[in-house]
């Protein structure tokens, strides 16, 4: 049996619009018993999005921002978030925007961009999609300062991190972004690994 014949949407309403879109929806799902049973979830609709990790191997070294973030800033945390640049597609490929996205957060050029992994990363609420890159910098890539769109509210600070620096704040809970600790652990294992 599919999915498809396990779902049945009964009603599905708009809650707000104003950012993006959340809706509430009423589904009857037949569980593997063959049993129907009625739920309701709510949905967030933010659409799709890219997230880039750029990388010296020679310097071991990383690229990420740090950027105020309410909704963490609302749930206990100083809203000062380390994270690797990130945008939504909007209309554009994930390639695209995560190029875009480099240049304006961290004023790099990013010369070849690879796509390693994709993960949805609050499936029990929010439907985004996450495209993962990696691609190495040089220095000479750098073409301007980043700091994000000002008309985006955007006013983010550009760090250089050693890998190992990055991976001890990781562990200290000063990066706590799952996105940025996924593409760290992820230069770790493959990139970037400890020296012996």
């Amino acid at each position: 049996m599919s999915v498809q014949d396990r779902v049945r949407v009964k009603d599905v309403r708009l809650l707000s619009d104003n950012w993006y879109t959340l809706k509430t929806t009423t589904f009857d799902w037949r569980r593997s018993d063959g049993r129907w049973q009625e739920c309701k979830r709510e949905t967030y609709d933010r659409g799709n999005g890219a997230v880039l990790l750029l990388y010296n191997r020679a310097r071991r070294t990383v690229i990420l921002t740090r950027q105020f973030r309410y909704p963490a800033y609302v749930n206990g945390h100083d809203g000062l978030l380390i994270e690797a640049p990130a945008g939504l597609l909007d209309d554009a490929s994930p390639e695209e925007c995560i190029r875009a996205e480099a240049q304006q957060e961290v004023g790099f050029h990013v010369r070849t961009p690879r796509k390693v992994f994709e993960a949805f990363m609050s499936p029990g609420s929010v439907t985004e999609r996450l495209h993962f890159f990696v691609a190495e910098y040089d220095p000479a890539d750098r073409t301007g300062s980043g700091g994000g769109l000002e008309e985006e509210g955007e006013d983010i600070e550009v760090l250089e991190l050693g890998v190992d620096a990055a991976l001890a704040m990781v562990e200290r809970g000063e990066i706590c972004d799952a996105k940025t600790i996924m593409l760290l652990q992820h230069a770790a294992l493959f990139l970037l690994p400890t020296p012996r």
